[in-house]
């Protein structure tokens, strides 16, 4: 088994004791970067960086994955590699994997990406237009990338399985989606890792803490996050865990604080039993895992209006395991406390996050997954 991505993933790759092929596209770089900052603030403003930044990665990226594609038997690729613009060579071993439904048109929902944006419902199915117009400024590279392997260039891409790693109990699978679409429920991982004994120490010291993450994402607002912790440790007297990711940097004042604990990782599924309520980015992975936990939630997108944070958070919020979601650059010290004060206080919360939890242990996504890559679940489309 091989697993191909961006570089810097590679100690993260070989530690589950895959071979790697290593790409040149450290994306995390980029948007850490003066470029990256602009792109997230307006994602429509890629498009001027993307000649001198993007697109040699890109080429890059898909000459190696079409070579290890080619020599490979079975090919599970995630729609932002944009593999499917040679899936029409060997359409018979590509799959689809993702854990965000924004590529296929459905009624029952909005694109993923762009559910902020204050449209009817009526208008579902245009939002995913907006990502292929997102595409068109693709054409230029993939069309060079196909004349430098020697493929015509003009193609039509194939109707291709795809595999979500969704749970239905949070999101149930669209009535319109095609018959080779599968949600196998969430990708769960367990970690062999142990928490720290000073973490440990520190859970084991009182009551259960709030732990505060907001992921791995470089991100703006418009007070100082370690201020917004600062004020929850001191107006509502909780423990506090507090993990750094790569967004949040400037810790020297929580870390003053005995009733915070700053930590750079640890292992979702051991930490996240141990502590009373989350708040975090929004991201499906840490969503998913605050429900396998029986945890709920408060998700502060840091991707807004555009990425699918604030979608996990709604339908989250819907399914009543999590409050509305409060976008991270309009909160205010008085929003965070009441938004935190509420999310600790309501027993309905807490329960229904218990109750999700038992159902997510009733099924085994990773097993379903397996089948289908193994073809013993592949439907036709229709």
């Amino acid at each position: 088994m091989v697993l191909s991505t961006a570089k810097n993933f590679e100690a993260l790759v070989t530690s589950y004791g895959l071979a790697f092929v290593p790409v040149d596209a450290d994306f995390q770089s980029l948007l850490d970067s003066e470029e990256g900052r602009e792109i997230r603030k307006n994602p429509f403003l890629a498009q001027k960086h993307l000649k001198k930044f993007v697109y040699p990665m890109f080429r890059d990226a898909l000459v190696k994955f079409y070579d290890l594609a080619r020599r490979s038997d079975r090919v599970l690729f995630h729609i932002k590699t944009m593999a499917d613009c040679f899936a029409d060579q060997f359409p018979e071993k590509m799959i689809k994997a993702d854990v965000v439904p924004a590529s296929q048109p459905t009624k029952a929902f909005p694109n993923p990406v762009f559910s902020a944006l204050p449209l009817p419902a009526f208008l579902n199915r245009f939002t995913y237009r907006l990502t292929g117009l997102g595409l068109r400024m693709w054409i230029k590279p993939i069309r060079e990338f196909r004349q430098s392997v020697g493929l015509p260039e003009r193609y039509r891409k194939p109707d291709l399985p795809s595999m979500y790693g969704i749970s239905e109990y949070l999101l149930e699978k669209p009535d319109d989606f095609p018959g080779n679409s599968y949600f196998t429920g969430f990708w769960f991982d367990n970690s062999a890792a142990e928490l720290s004994e000073d973490l440990a120490a520190f859970i084991a010291g009182g009551e259960a803490p709030l732990l505060i993450t907001f992921g791995s994402m470089p991100f703006d607002s418009r007070v100082t996050v370690s201020g917004l912790i600062s004020a929850l440790s001191a107006r509502l007297g909780i423990r506090i865990i507090v993990v750094k990711g790569w967004g949040l940097s400037h810790t020297t004042e929580l870390e003053a604080d005995p009733a915070v604990k700053v930590i750079d990782g640890a292992p979702y599924d051991r930490l996240f039993p141990l502590v009373k309520a989350i708040v975090h980015h929004g991201g499906i992975g840490t969503a998913a895992a605050c429900l396998r936990a029986g945890k709920p939630f408060l998700a502060c997108p840091v991707l807004h209006p555009f990425g699918d944070q604030f979608f996990w958070g709604k339908v989250a919020c819907q399914k009543g395991v999590a409050l509305y979601p409060q976008p991270l650059k309009e909160l205010t010290v008085e929003t965070f406390v009441t938004g935190v004060r509420k999310l600790l206080e309501n027993p309905g919360l807490h329960a229904q996050a218990q109750e999700m939890a038992a159902k997510l242990s009733k099924e085994n996504g990773i097993e379903n997954a397996i089948r289908i890559i193994e073809g013993s679940a592949l439907k036709p489309a229709h």
